[in-house]
């Protein structure tokens, strides 16, 4: 009896160690040599520290070595009164608890902009500043062409005080998690020609279309953070997927240029409409989630493609084409 619990014992270890392993060569295998062995150089500035510990006698000092930061047309009263502020000193606390060291955060920074450099070699490595600010999560991030400026006051998680006030759905993208998705949807929005048709199909392809460059771009994120859901929300799209497209097509709104279609299923959301029982189960911005796939479809019809030639095609072309069907 011993002898046979301790073969079950090992036989358990060797498959638990295959499943790591086969998992990890799954995970490398989304990655681009190429890339990988990029260097870069990426220079990080803790503005959010450096503002903490600045007193008003200090501003100038501080001024002169961030200018960036200090716009002319901003008096150095309101930068006093911030710097004052109990608000302000509390964030600031907050920020540094959570973010003591910036080290894992500019790794995958770095690993972002060695796949930016690959795909974009034009592409000008900015300076990123960290801030700490008045917790807007409508403003993140900045993205220009010399600078990254990162507000971390937006990446403490979602269970933290600073987010009791909003609704969950938001709450849940206020984590670190989601950092390189943020930096990723700027950069490919400054890619993005924003030209296209009115219809539903054509919404959905374009965000097909920054999805799947966070496929190309940051391969080392989950899939969830590239599409800013949770895992079960992931889920449920890739389970409920056939039905998803079948109840588009049924209702003929694959070409509709009901505008309220954006609201229903593209635009931040706690769910996706469909006016049916399932609403408030269903994964939000599931018409993102649609385009994405149609995208995927294409492209992996047609490999070859190259970027350029992906952001310039139309939405109609790219579904025809792909074939697309769950």
């Amino acid at each position: 009896m011993k002898n046979i619990k301790s073969g079950n014992m090992r036989i358990r270890l060797i498959l638990l160690s295959l499943f790591f392993v086969l998992s990890a060569c799954d995970e490398n295998s989304k990655l681009n040599p190429k890339a990988e062995a990029l260097t870069i150089d990426t220079e990080v500035r803790r503005f959010d520290i450096a503002f903490a510990e600045t007193t008003p006698d200090n501003l100038s000092a501080l001024k002169s070595k961030y200018p960036t930061l200090f716009p002319d047309q901003v008096p150095d009263s309101l930068w006093v009164i911030k710097m004052q502020s109990d608000l302000q000193k509390e964030i600031n606390s907050e920020v540094q608890k959570e973010f003591p060291d910036f080290n894992e955060e500019t790794e995958r920074i770095e690993h972002f902009f060695k796949y930016a450099k690959f795909y974009f070699p034009d592409y000008k490595i900015p300076t990123v500043y960290t801030l700490a600010e008045e917790v807007n999560y409508r403003r993140k991030l900045v993205l220009t062409e010399d600078a990254l400026l990162i507000s971390l006051d937006n990446y403490l998680g979602s269970q933290h005080k600073f987010y009791e006030g909003l609704a969950k759905y938001i709450a849940l993208q206020q984590d670190k998690e989601f950092l390189i998705s943020d930096i990723a949807e700027a950069f490919i929005k400054q890619k993005l020609n924003s030209k296209r048709s009115r219809t539903f199909l054509s919404d959905m392809i374009n965000h097909g279309k920054i999805l799947y460059l966070k496929d190309l771009l940051m391969p080392f994120e989950s899939d969830h953070a590239k599409i800013y859901y949770s895992e079960e929300q992931l889920k449920w799209a890739k389970e409920n997927e056939t039905e998803i497209w079948s109840f588009f097509v049924e209702r003929n709104l694959i070409y509709s240029t009901d505008k309220r279609l954006e609201d229903r299923f593209i635009n931040l959301a706690p769910y996706s409409k469909f006016y049916l029982e399932l609403d408030n189960e269903s994964s939000p911005r599931i018409g993102q989630y649609i385009g994405w796939q149609i995208v995927r479809a294409y492209m992996n019809k047609y490999p070859n493609t190259n970027i350029k030639e992906l952001l310039e095609l139309e939405s109609d072309v790219i579904f025809k084409k792909s074939k697309y069907k769950p």
